[in-house]
């Protein structure tokens, strides 16, 4: 069983094992709807089934996943990143989206090891650009704070990591930067080569402080965040501070859908340290 698959039935039983048995008809069924050719899937597979071909000359990414709510707001997001670096949305419908392709599409993992410390000011490049993206006024996206609810729950987490989380979380929420809307997901594998210049795929969408946007594309704590904070000019501390707080809400979530949250603990450990 790939991960995918171990993903789509942890979350969502017996419906997920029905989804996954359907996939191929449901996918010849929109391929002669919308005349997409050449689908092939794509090598990392989460959450989402995802397939790269071309509708006519046009090179598409074909997206179907169980959350169509998510899926919405995917869609909206990247709407409302028009014009700030993210894909074009070419279509929707309950539990699909049709999107334009990034050409290559090479992702930004791909500079690992060799040009790690080009990915990162790479990264808070296209971090920068998204975040000139307006907040619309009517939208379906939850503030950070909602989020960070999550810290609230009873979790196999160990505690000293759950207590200084809550800490950190009702501290920096008093933060006086002003809100933007966030990726909320922008890790090296959603940011993508097209031409010359880069494109973000798979917004989550959310509301709140931009350095809760920094810390998906952490690799080496000690050597990014102080690059970062001096990008931004904001306090070092501060974004170790958001480091933290965001995995360990990361490995909330992984608990919450049956999935391994080791990672993410690993992680925690070894930001502990820098915390305030």
């Amino acid at each position: 069983m790939t991960t995918f698959q171990s993903n789509i039935i942890s979350i969502y039983g017996e419906k997920g094992k029905i989804w996954l048995n359907a996939l191929p008809q449901l996918v010849t069924a929109i391929s002669s709807r919308l005349d997409l050719r050449d689908l092939k899937e794509v090598s990392n597979l989460t959450y989402n089934y995802v397939l790269s071909g071309f509708q006519g000359d046009n090179p598409i990414i074909l997206k179907l996943g169980l959350d169509n709510v998510g899926l919405k707001r995917e869609a909206f997001a990247l709407k409302c990143f028009s014009g700030c670096g993210a894909v074009k949305v070419l279509g929707k419908d309950d539990g699909m989206l049709l999107l334009d392709r990034a050409v290559p599409g090479t992702s930004l993992k791909d500079y690992f090891p060799n040009k790690e410390k080009e990915s990162i000011e790479i990264a808070c490049g296209v971090m920068k650009k998204l975040h000139q993206a307006n907040i619309p006024k009517d939208h379906p996206f939850p503030h950070i704070k909602d989020w960070l609810a999550a810290l609230g729950k009873d979790l196999n987490i160990p505690d000293k990591y759950l207590q200084k989380a809550r800490k950190l979380r009702d501290e920096l929420l008093q933060s006086s930067v002003p809100d933007v809307l966030l990726h909320g997901d922008l890790h090296h594998d959603n940011i993508l080569q097209n031409g010359d210049d880069w494109l973000v795929i798979d917004p989550k969408g959310a509301i709140g402080s931009p350095m809760n946007e920094i810390w998906a594309f952490v690799m080496d704590i000690e050597r990014d965040i102080p690059f970062i904070a001096q990008y931004f000019n904001y306090r070092t501390q501060d974004l170790f501070d958001w480091y933290f707080l965001h995995v360990i809400l990361a490995a909330c979530w992984n608990l919450e859908d049956n999935i391994d949250a080791n990672l993410f603990l690993r992680l925690a450990e070894n930001a502990y340290k820098y915390v305030s």
